[in-house]
């Protein structure tokens, strides 16, 4: 397992210094002095949304706070397995809709929170339930707010050049300027960007189902509750902000027929190959 999640985080790496060597280049293709800005802009704003990232989750969910006397236990479960990892406990808040589901937030783990469906908790055999909250708390581990806001930050530099560039050229632009350099940038440096943000939403799932075996010291519960997710998400529909669906375990719109993306442009996995990882981990397969 730790082999696994060593590999899953180079790649992580790897990523988000391809996104930012994507940056670079993109500097190099315009020059001139508007770089730091759209760089002081986009970490601004996207501050912002890591500071406050636990409030808007939460509120777009509908989730309210849980008590620890409406669900004993769920509270014991989860003091179980933070404190196997070295976390405080969460706040946990229950999220109104018969679908098993879940999720994590917060920008790091004193104002981490776990929001968890009603059919989580009545639907999944407590084993398979346990094995959810293991995820969600290896997210709340790795820090996996802060790197999607570090991947944000730097995506949304690339997007916002690429916006430049358009409205340059529009008006004419630099007479000094390489024009299928710029229209390259404009159309391809989005695109670029998107998939390595994708690539790295994919990573830390798998490094989050790889951590949350490790917390568990099992990773068949896990494995286990995926299938189940995977059947139940397509069954029972629920009433999910699109924006905030990538945050769940598995695709709460699923139902509906999902984001209408896969492969590349996904923000999960596939729910098999996540299984199928899993079960490698208990058999002492490792993936590069």
């Amino acid at each position: 397992m730790t082999s696994t999640g060593f590999s899953t985080q180079l790649r992580t790496g790897l990523l988000l210094a391809g996104l930012s060597g994507l940056l670079v280049a993109i500097g190099a293709v315009i020059g001139g002095g508007a770089l730091p800005l759209f760089v002081i802009l986009a970490v601004v704003m996207n501050a912002g949304a890591y500071w406050f990232s636990d409030k808007v989750a939460l509120r777009s969910a509908g989730a309210k706070p849980l008590s620890q006397a409406e669900a004993p236990e769920l509270y014991l479960d989860i003091s179980e397995i933070a404190g196997r990892a070295g976390l405080p406990m969460p706040r946990i808040y229950r999220i109104p809709s018969e679908q098993p589901n879940a999720f994590a937030t917060g920008r790091n783990a004193k104002h981490a929170a776990v929001a968890v469906t009603d059919g989580l908790r009545t639907l999944m055999p407590r084993d398979q339930v346990k094995g959810v909250l293991a995820h969600e708390l290896a997210h709340v581990k790795n820090h996996d707010i802060l790197v999607s806001s570090i991947a944000a930050t730097l995506g949304a530099v690339v997007v916002w050049i690429a916006h430049m560039l358009q409205f340059s050229m529009f008006f004419g632009g630099d007479d000094d300027e390489n024009p299928l350099a710029m229209i390259a940038t404009i159309i391809l440096a989005p695109l670029a960007a998107m998939l390595i943000q994708l690539g790295i939403s994919r990573q830390r799932e798998y490094l989050a189902d790889a951590t949350g075996a490790r917390f568990l010291g099992d990773p068949e519960p896990l494995a286990r509750a995926l299938e189940s997710l995977e059947q139940a998400t397509a069954r029972i529909p629920m009433q999910a902000n699109p924006a905030t669906a990538s945050l769940y375990i598995a695709d709460p719109l699923k139902a509906f027929g999902g984001k209408g993306m896969t492969g590349l442009f996904s923000t999960h996995p596939p729910l098999e190959e996540r299984v199928k990882r899993l079960r490698a981990m208990k058999r002492g397969v490792r993936y590069a």
